[in-house]
């Protein structure tokens, strides 16, 4: 008996898959390396900028304790000129070290965003994806850092409402931004380290409360290292704020700084502090 002959083959099936088709055979490459880290800590932020859009309140209330002490501190020292300040108005020197004020203290409560999203069980489930601890807390960090950079525009307005004389070169004005971002990454960072150990916002609340303002008079925010006793030398210069002041003193008034030394130092900062949340994050989750 004759074989049946063979069915011909449609001309469709020895033509290649169209493109639009391929996804559909071959799934595509996912993202790996920095490409996917980078991609994570940018939603991360994007998530932790989002509770912004349903709370302002909070920048308008942080907003007065800078101008108090602009209004209040910075003018009248500046008539009685107690300070020396190397020939610069008072409330010009003091302008920079208010910035990075107001900047430390909303990221040096970031631990209690953090403890109740553990409350919330929100922590468990971002523990859970394949985003990396290090994604998490660079994506928060960064976030803190977003909402210093707006609580520094505020005080820049108030500043220049004041006379303070700043520069407006756009490059001066990006290296603001940039040394805001990394002093508050670190005390963000410093916040979620504590609150890694504590564990509980109260204690985290007393902690903070405890060290942010020898934090503030113990850098040069307020009066030049010169004029320090000896002992408030050396903690001003193991206290990443010093670094921070002098380098938006410099860019901000064009007085001397160590740029150079400042951003290496913010940068070490907030590396560590990344490094040391990270490996504490766990231990908060449990």
């Amino acid at each position: 008996m004759s074989e049946a002959p063979a069915v011909p083959r449609p001309a469709s099936a020895d033509l290649a898959h169209p493109a639009g088709l391929d996804l559909l055979v071959v799934p595509p490459r996912a993202r790996t390396g920095w490409r996917v880290l980078l991609a994570r800590v940018g939603a991360m932020c994007a998530v932790e900028l989002q509770k912004l859009r349903h709370d302002r309140s909070e920048l308008y209330t942080r907003a007065v304790q800078p101008a108090l002490w602009l209004l209040i501190f910075g003018e009248t020292f500046t008539r009685i000129k107690a300070i020396p300040t190397g020939g610069i108005p008072y409330l010009d020197y003091l302008a920079p070290g208010i910035i990075a004020q107001s900047a430390m203290f909303i990221a040096i409560f970031y631990g209690i965003m953090i403890i109740w999203e553990r409350d919330a069980g929100i922590l468990t489930k971002l523990l859970v994806t394949p985003t990396p601890r290090s994604a998490l807390i660079t994506g928060k960090a960064f976030a803190a850092g977003v909402k210093a950079l707006i609580q520094a525009l505020v005080v820049v307005v108030i500043a220049a409402l004041l006379g303070v004389a700043m520069t407006w070169n756009p490059l001066r004005l990006l290296g603001v931004a940039v040394a805001v971002v990394l002093g508050s990454a670190f005390f963000s960072c410093l916040s979620m380290t504590i609150a890694g150990i504590v564990l509980t916002r109260d204690r985290l609340m007393g902690i903070g409360q405890a060290i942010t303002m020898p934090l503030f008079f113990g850098s040069n925010a307020l009066y030049p290292v010169a004029v320090m006793p000896g002992w408030l030398q050396a903690v001003s210069k193991i206290n990443p704020l010093s670094y921070q002041v002098d380098a938006l003193r410099g860019l901000l008034l064009g007085t001397h700084a160590h740029l150079a030394l400042d951003y290496g130092v913010l940068v070490v900062a907030a590396a560590l502090g990344i490094l040391s949340a990270s490996s504490l994050l766990g231990r908060l989750a449990r």
